[in-house]
């Protein structure tokens, strides 16, 4: 049937051509955006998801930020921390020099006052961003049960480490954390003396390795006998070990269980026993409590010119039995006390190298983890490049088909003209 008021051949053809516009337009912001979700319209599904990931991953943007942040400041800690070892290093070298017998002492201390003044430099310096983590206020106080120096008031510092979103939607920050506390950091500022290079030498007693017999883990003190070693009426013979023997004046020394013994630590001479073990500390003689220390005998402070005080100065008492020790003793106890603060530096550098490599190691996941995130989201919602420019030739070549098409169509009511002729 042929009607001038419904032209059904240019409907279907104008219906067409609109469909064709539609994709067309959809196909060219496709090609022009690269994506092919790119509003809530086009996939609900997959624009929530692109949406929130993207937001994850502009907040694991700002971990990486963080983390390059707390890298420096770790970095900063441990440089600083190597150079103060170095320079500690040379103090104990120099007091080993100075045991030397006419070694000419004041000499020596110069070197060593530059290299303590050294110290008080690097520590000052190791600062970044206003956080100084070798020297700080940690509120050094002594133990109430041992008497032992503590840090009152440790410091924890944060490091951004990740961010998360768990199963549930809740997302939070991780952080890596680092304690600053009598074990790491180099002066306390808030006058306790619990730095490692501020802390004061023990007074009358040193820390010891005994076995009790139980499995607990306890710090022993062993009391310095300041006596039997200079009886006049007795004789000392080195057994090896550090173990020394008594005997009497006519050179007859007593063995075994029934026999006295000292074992020297640090310069100074601590009771000890025969064991079927071997030697050990005397039980009588150790303790894990009253620890006390002499005043101004720190690495950054000790002055080799100043023994008389250390033997017998009041406060500087080394107590090591008075006027009695000699000068080589003295100076194996600061050798010996140097080393051991020297020990617990390089146990500090050596946490804080596991805390740099620990955030270097986050850096590299934080960074593979965002280009994950993107590669995943670029799944979701990014077109095909390929496949739409060969849709858009198609649509194209489709278009201008029903063009052509409503163009005959629209001719038909005009040939009827003709019938009428």
């Amino acid at each position: 049937m042929t009607s001038i008021l419904t032209n059904i051949a240019a409907m279907a053809a104008l219906q067409t051509l609109r469909q064709l516009g539609q994709d067309m337009e959809t196909t060219q912001g496709r090609v022009s955006t690269g994506m092919r979700v790119g509003t809530a319209s086009d996939n609900a599904a997959y624009w929530s998801i692109a949406t929130t990931m993207r937001s994850d991953n502009g907040a694991l943007s700002a971990v990486q930020d963080a983390l390059g942040l707390g890298a420096a400041k770790v970095d900063t800690a441990y440089a600083a921390m190597e150079s103060a070892i170095d320079v500690v290093q040379e103090i104990k070298n120099k007091l080993v020099a100075a045991t030397e017998p006419g070694v000419d002492k004041a000499k020596v201390q110069e070197e060593i006052t530059q290299l303590q003044d050294q110290l008080k430099s690097i520590a000052s310096s190791a600062s970044f961003s206003g956080e100084n983590w070798l020297q700080t206020e940690i509120g050094g106080a002594a133990n109430a049960t041992t008497g032992v120096i503590e840090a009152g008031s440790a410091i924890t510092k944060q490091i951004v480490g990740s961010f998360i979103r768990d199963a549930d939607g809740n997302v939070s920050v991780k952080t890596v954390n680092v304690e600053l506390d009598e074990s790491n950091v180099l002066f306390d500022l808030s006058g306790g003396n619990a730095g490692l290079l501020d802390m004061n030498m023990l007074k009358g007693s040193r820390a010891i390795d005994y076995d009790d017999g139980t499995t607990n883990s306890v710090q022993y003190y062993g009391q310095i006998n300041t006596t039997a070693i200079y009886d006049t009426n007795a004789e000392w013979k080195d057994i090896g070990g550090g173990v020394f023997m008594k005997g009497d004046t006519n050179g007859v020394f007593t063995t075994g269980a029934s026999g006295t013994y000292l074992i020297k630590v640090g310069g100074a001479y601590i009771d000890a026993v025969y064991t079927t073990e071997g030697y050990d500390f005397s039980a009588g003689a150790t303790a894990t409590t009253g620890a006390a220390y002499s005043l101004n005998v720190s690495v950054s402070e000790l002055d080799i010119t100043k023994l008389d005080d250390y033997r017998n100065g009041g406060n500087s008492d080394l107590g090591m039995g008075g006027t009695n020790v000699s000068d080589e003793d003295i100076m194996a106890a600061l050798t010996s006390f140097v080393d051991g603060q020297l020990e617990q530096m390089t146990s500090a550098a050596a946490k804080l190298g596991a805390v740099s490599s620990r955030v270097q190691m986050q850096e590299d996941f934080v960074s593979k983890l965002s280009d994950s995130i993107d590669s995943g989201v670029g799944r979701l919602v990014d077109a095909e490049m390929n496949e739409e420019s060969t849709k858009l030739k198609a649509l194209q070549t489709q278009q201008q088909l029903a063009i052509q098409s409503l163009s005959i169509a629209n001719s038909d009511s005009q040939n009827i003209l003709s019938l009428f002729r």
